[in-house]
């Protein structure tokens, strides 16, 4: 299990586009992804939970990665972070 932290530097935090996209690239892994908000959690691979957690710009979220595929998966989460996501 791969687990790390990521502050969410996105003006608008994880609102329905970004999230959509974090779905979209781990919707194909083998790993089970979660996120973590304070004493919240989603799956990685639904939109809704990731919503629900209601993400915003300055958040600090762990994110566990579990599975046959998890270093890679784990990459390209934090990729998202620092390219897709950033401000």
């Amino acid at each position: 299990m791969i687990q790390f932290q990521v502050t969410v530097t996105a003006p608008g935090g994880l609102h329905a586009r970004p999230a959509a996209l974090f779905v979209s690239r781990t919707s194909q892994s083998q790993s089970k992804i979660t996120l973590n908000k304070g004493e919240k959690m989603a799956d990685g691979r639904s939109i809704l939970g990731i919503m629900t957690l209601g993400i915003s710009q300055g958040d600090h979220l762990t994110i566990q990665v579990d599975g046959s595929d998890e270093e890679r998966v784990a990459a390209e989460i934090q990729q998202l972070f620092q390219q897709e996501f950033a401000s």
